[in-house]
């Protein structure tokens, strides 16, 4: 009896064991658990994302430089298609063929990837007047909608690069960011990428009530649970777009690059990489793949963004900051002059410089570019710790040279900087090891004239200009100067930053190189009424002609323009980057380019070099173009103070230039 009940007493604390697990567990799928509302509410609700408008780009004066234009895609539900449905009128609706109609339905439903019950996008990019025909005969198409997108157009049709471009978002981006969905648009290149967070703007949903069979039968909630998408900030950017088209003609049938920057901002005004294309060939449209692909093989690098990428040798634009770091440390004396007999005589060889004569101090070594000057004086500057103590010299003076931005990124608003080349002592050190003999002033005095190792970019250059324009202070070169919305530019381009060189010394540098444009190598850049200063530069180039280097601002007691012009293949300074630069200067200051500057304005646009460019290609390194560190009897003459030559063919024969 007792058994029995003890049997019965267990019986009935299982079952009420596992009644109140039922009840528990019940209660968790209905009441705590939503994952299976969710799966329900999925089967019966359809989401709809609504796309922002893209935020819109200006220039500095308000002109429209990006805009949006509609673009359609033609979705389709694959359950909800009418199986009698007149596929030929549909195909000539869209002029596409039924084999292409079956393969856009034709999905791997079984991967996870597609539904019958959710529609997936049937036709990318539908041009306007196509959508234009679709949209009157559409309700006789069951299953297919038209989901409006925004895509990008450029008005001006210049500044590729530095405007860039939007692509689809691929795995990589999503992982990133998981506010993004396959078929969503991201900036990939330029001010599109740069403040992408900016122009996005954020997407909107609609809720629509599906049927058993996934139609679609109206709002779900009555809109109530709809989001309204937020467009994308509007970007007042710092471009001035008719100086920048401007450049890209003056640059047209050649390689190089134009940076202009407001000295007083830090703003930039111009970022030229030549050769360029039209940035409206790269919208979203069903031409795009075959475009970006011939962009992509084509031999004169139209994507390689010259302005930011390219590291260049600056030539003797460097004997600026030679000079502002020997005056500082005390080793050069701006009074003391030099004899040139037509070179630099070391260990028994010429190291060559131009017929000039003697330089009675700074300013002319400036105005004449004096290689045997700057040789002598660079050296001084390196060997102050004496001569076995060259890299402590060395080190002294890239920690100046760093203040102004060089060997390192300037942190421009700008995708790809790259960070150039400022040779330190342990950088020679592993070249030249001790072991081996190791190294002295002498096996590095090409750095004194811009070349060797070390490398710039072309907004470095252009930053170096506004530096002396500024007497040492100068702001992080950028591209946004404002959102309409109030939103503040980042902070980093408010600060300024110090050359830690002391002023006065800017005020020897600066009319040193005044006297370079008035009596000096850069007489062709001379502006009437109009002070400019610049520096000329011939970079050596061991794979082809030389390239022709010139940096300058103006006016020269309240400067509103620097700038740098870099053409590669091209000779010397004078005879095409110091033109170009003084026409970008004209047109920014004046306005307009007066009648006697024409020939030269057409003659700089006419000019093909592209032939040299082309021929160099097979040996040149990407356009970092370096030599040895210790000069060879044929250091370059540096620059030709001359007019322009007659035809593109500038004579740059080494040891005997004209």
């Amino acid at each position: 009896m007792v058994e029995s009940f003890k049997r019965q007493r267990n019986i009935q604390l299982v079952i009420l064991l596992a009644t109140v697990g039922l009840v528990i567990r019940a209660a968790n799928l209905q009441i705590f658990d939503s994952s299976y509302r969710r799966a329900a509410d999925a089967t019966a609700i359809h989401r709809m994302t609504n796309y922002p408008s893209r935020g819109l780009v200006f220039d500095r004066n308000n002109k429209l430089i990006v805009n949006n234009n509609a673009m359609y895609d033609l979705m389709v539900t694959y359950s909800q298609i009418d199986p009698a449905m007149d596929t030929t009128r549909f195909c000539k609706l869209l002029g596409i063929s039924k084999d292409e109609f079956k393969a856009s339905l034709r999905k791997n439903w079984s991967s996870g990837r597609f539904s019958k019950n959710v529609p997936f996008v049937f036709l990318k990019k539908i041009p306007v007047e196509t959508y234009a025909l679709l949209q009157e005969s559409l309700y006789e198409f069951p299953g297919f909608f038209v989901q409006v997108r925004n895509i990008r157009s450029y008005p001006y049709q210049v500044g590729a690069h530095l405007l860039g471009y939007i692509n689809e978002v691929d795995n990589r981006d999503i992982a990133r960011d998981k506010s993004y969905a396959s078929g969503d648009y991201i900036g990939a290149a330029g001010i599109e990428s740069e403040y992408e967070t900016y122009l996005r703007g954020n997407k909107g949903v609609n809720f629509l009530l599906k049927d058993n069979l996934g139609r679609i039968v109206g709002p779900y909630n009555l809109g109530k649970s709809d989001t309204l998408p937020g467009s994308g900030s509007d970007l007042i950017s710092s471009i001035d777009i008719e100086l920048q088209a401007y450049g890209e003609q003056l640059m047209q049938y050649k390689t190089g690059s134009i940076v202009a920057i407001e000295p007083k901002t830090g703003e930039i005004l111009a970022m030229v990489s030549a050769p360029s294309y039209d940035p409206n060939l790269l919208m979203m449209t069903q031409t795009r793949g075959a475009i970006f692909s011939q962009l992509l093989n084509d031999p004169l690098k139209p994507f390689f963004d010259r302005t930011v990428m390219a590291k260049y040798p600056p030539g003797s634009i460097f004997k600026t900051v030679v000079s502002l770091i020997g005056m500082q440390e005390g080793t050069l004396n701006p009074g003391r002059g030099y004899s040139c007999n037509g070179g630099y005589f070391y260990a028994g060889r010429l190291y060559k410089c131009h017929g000039h004569g003697g330089v009675g101090n700074l300013v002319d070594g400036l105005a004449y570019s004096c290689n045997t000057y700057y040789f002598s004086e660079f050296r001084n500057l390196v060997d102050k710790f004496g001569f076995s103590e060259a890299g402590k010299g060395l080190d002294l003076f890239d920690s100046y040279a760093s203040k102004m931005g060089l060997g390192q990124k300037l942190g421009v608003d700008y995708p790809n900087e790259s960070p150039g080349n400022l040779p330190s002592s342990a950088y020679y050190d592993r070249i030249y090891p001790k072991k081996r003999g190791g190294w002295r002033s002498p096996t590095i005095m090409s750095m004194g004239i811009g070349q060797g190792e070390l490398q710039m970019t072309t907004v470095q250059m252009a930053n170096l200009a506004a530096i002396i324009a500024n007497r040492g202070k100068w702001y992080v070169p950028h591209l946004a100067k404002s959102f309409k919305d109030g939103t503040p530019i980042p902070q980093r381009f408010r600060e300024l930053h110090d050359s830690g060189i002391d002023a006065r010394h800017y005020d020897v540098v600066i009319e040193g190189m005044a006297q370079c444009v008035n009596r000096g190598t850069a007489r062709i850049a001379q502006l009437p009424d109009i002070q400019v200063c610049g520096k000329t530069g011939t970079s050596q180039n061991p794979h082809g002609e030389d390239h022709s280097v010139f940096f300058a601002f103006a006016p020269k007691d309240d400067p509103k323009i620097a700038i740098a012009v870099y053409v590669e293949n091209a000779g010397w300074g004078a005879s095409y980057a110091a033109p170009i630069a003084s026409l970008m200067m004209e047109r920014y200051l004046r306005g307009y380019i007066p009648p006697d500057r024409i020939a030269l304005q057409e003659k700089m646009k006419s000019s093909n070099l592209i032939n040299k460019t082309l021929a160099a290609a097979p040996v040149r390194r990407a356009a970092n173009t370096t030599r040895d560190s210790l000069p060879s009897s044929n250091v370059p003459l540096d620059e030709n103070p001359g007019t322009v030559p007659s035809s593109p063919a500038v004579d740059t024969r080494r040891g005997g230039r004209k």
